[in-house]
Formats: structure tokens, C-alpha cells, sequence
């Protein structure tokens, strides 16, 4: 099969991305309102884009309408709370999501309304911060605190999203997963999405070292 992807109808390209480019790191996305409301989300479409300067980015969707100042001006679809968060704050933090975590990472994922505290919700502990001021989840091994780089609206169509772009200026390591000062990376049993309503353990792993190329002499 070989289709166009401007052919495939919404859902169908949906599923196809969802369950073809996986697994995905998961980004449990950490914001306060401009009134301090704390909210927390799970977001699958993330990974790390830059080292220097160290950039994290995520990109939240659209979501159907709630408010009725929206549905007054004939909006269908809203931003969720998150990327709004992030617009009025311009902070947030990412905590990484371990396999001890999952269940209570995936009642985050719910559609709730902005006063409902996620924290208190899937009962884990919001830690603060240190350079920012949305708390981290206190269960996760590693969380990092950003600010805003910039968003990219890339569709304001109900199926649109926005790339949002944090500069990551802390880092919170739980002491039981380092060795010799470094992040154990076998010492962290994370979780990825994959399509549908699959997960993935990231514990069996392949140790594969790059091939040694040599380099050619410049002159004579």
C-alpha cells in the first residue's frame, strides 16, 4: 500500500502516525493558571530537541469546547489547559513516567475541568520546584523545570496542535538512581506510548556501539 497522506481521512493518518512512530516518551507536563490552579497532563507527543541551549517540547492538541465564553463566539474547539497555562505562566516542568506510575499517570490523561487538581486526583505528591513555580511530581525519578522558548501554532482546524518549546533550566534527579554522580539509566524502568491504549516497558534493551569510520587527511 502506498497512499497520499492528504487522501487519508483525519483518523485513519491518526492511527497510522500513533501506531508507526512508537514507542514515544511520555511528558507529564506540570502548569499553574495565572491564578495558581495546579494541573497536570500526560502528553506522548515529546522528546528532547536541542542540548545547547537544552530545549524539551511537547505538542498539545485541541480539545471540544467547554467553556461557554468559546461557545458564544461559535468555537468548536479550545486549547487545552495546559497550553494555556503555559501561555499565561510561561513555566512548566516535565517529570518522566515509570512503569510504577502508569495508572496513575493515565488518570492525569482525563478531559477535567480547570479547578480539578490532578495532583490531588491520582494522589501523588506535588514537590516544589526550584527555579520555577509548578511543582513537580514528587514520585518521578527525574523531572525538568522549563521555561517558555516559544510556541509554534501550527493549525487552529479542530484537529490542529501547537509545538510548545521549554528551555530546561533545572533538573530534579532522585539520589536512589544515580551511580558515580550520573543518571543510572538502567535503573529506570520508563514508560512508552504506543497506538491505541498500549504502553511499553523500556527495560529490555540492545547495547549497539556506532561504527568507527575513518577520517580522511585534508591537504598533503
Amino acid at each position: 500500500m502506498h497512499v497520499i497522506a492528504s487522501e487519508l481521512p483525519h483518523r485513519e493518518m491518526y492511527n497510522l502516525l500513533l501506531s508507526s512512530v512508537a514507542p514515544r516518551p511520555i511528558a507529564w507536563v506540570s502548569t499553574l493558571s495565572a491564578s495558581g490552579l495546579p494541573n497536570l497532563a500526560p502528553f506522548s507527543f515529546f522528546n528532547c530537541v536541542s542540548v545547547d541551549p537544552p530545549l524539551l517540547a511537547f505538542a498539545p492538541g485541541l480539545r471540544p469546547v467547554r467553556s461557554a465564553a468559546s461557545e458564544q463566539h461559535g468555537a468548536q474547539h479550545e486549547a487545552k489547559d495546559t497550553l494555556r497555562n503555559v501561555r499565561e505562566t510561561k513555566e512548566f516542568v516535565v517529570s518522566v513516567v515509570t512503569y510504577q506510575l502508569l495508572e496513575r499517570m493515565n488518570l492525569t490523561s482525563g478531559e477535567y475541568d480547570p479547578t480539578v487538581n490532578e495532583f490531588d486526583l491520582a494522589k501523588l505528591t506535588p514537590q516544589p520546584s526550584r527555579l520555577v513555580r509548578p511543582a513537580r511530581v514528587g514520585e518521578s525519578p527525574v523531572s525538568f523545570e522549563c521555561r517558555l522558548h516559544r510556541i509554534l501554532d501550527f493549525s487552529t482546524a479542530p484537529n490542529g496542535s501547537s509545538l510548545v518549546i521549554g528551555e530546561i533550566v533545572a533538573v530534579y534527579l532522585d539520589d536512589g538512581h544515580l551511580k558515580d554522580g550520573r543518571i543510572d539509566r538502567n535503573s529506570l524502568d520508563l514508560i512508552g506510548r504506543m497506538g491505541g491504549i498500549q504502553y511499553t516497558r523500556t527495560t529490555q534493551r540492545v547495547e549497539l556501539a556506532r561504527p568507527e569510520v575513518a577520517q580522511k587527511k585534508v591537504g598533503g
